[in-house]
């Protein structure tokens, strides 16, 4: 990891993850302390047939607040968001989230791409992208497009990944700033933060 003299000055931090992704999220957030001043992005791949848990679920969990992503919500600092099942999460130019019903990209609506895609734009190289476990190519465009925007990319270690699929297809495009396992990404945002705030 590089030390905190290069590590840049970052505002929001966007995660994917799809099979396996619960678990991870959950070792992910552990090292986070109450008083994380960066918000958090997630596109979590889950069935959209049915009313999404995961805000109560990591409410309980985790040291800050949680909550569903809503169309037109501003983003806040030190809140984690989970996108809505059956609906893209885009994150606007005025740092504010959008929902939308466009068609599904890899199977798959919210897409991790869309999300990472439209916070490299609005955010630039003061986005960290963070690509997990899961069984699909979701992710692996958006992360590379994050990069070209100048902006901080991290990939699960594939060797720790419960389905190791997508942390190789973003690998297979490109080369991400960090690969670690979940303990290491857990540290590497406390650092980011501390940084920042």
């Amino acid at each position: 990891m590089k030390d905190a003299a290069t590590l840049p000055r970052i505002e929001a931090i966007v995660i994917g993850a799809s099979a396996g992704g619960v678990e991870a999220l959950l070792t992910l957030f552990r090292p986070i302390q109450q008083g994380f001043g960066l918000p958090i992005i997630v596109v979590l791949h889950i069935p959209d047939e049915r009313r999404s848990q995961l805000a109560e679920v990591f409410a309980r969990r985790v040291a800050m607040p949680v909550l569903e992503a809503a169309d037109k919500l501003d983003i806040q600092p030190g809140t984690l968001y989970f996108a809505a099942p059956g609906y893209h999460l885009s994150v606007e130019q005025d740092r504010s989230l959008s929902l939308s019903l466009e068609a599904r990209l890899h199977h798959s609506r919210p897409s991790i791409d869309y999300l990472f895609e439209s916070a490299a734009d609005a955010y630039g190289e003061k986005l960290a992208a963070v690509l997990l476990t899961g069984a699909n190519q979701d992710g692996a465009r958006g992360l590379a497009l994050v990069k070209q925007h100048g902006g901080l990319t991290v990939v699960q270690d594939p060797a720790e990944a419960q389905v190791s699929t997508m942390p190789e297809a973003a690998l297979a495009l490109h080369q991400p700033d960090h690969i670690l396992p979940l303990h290491g990404i857990g540290r590497l945002l406390v650092e980011l933060e501390r940084i920042a705030c």
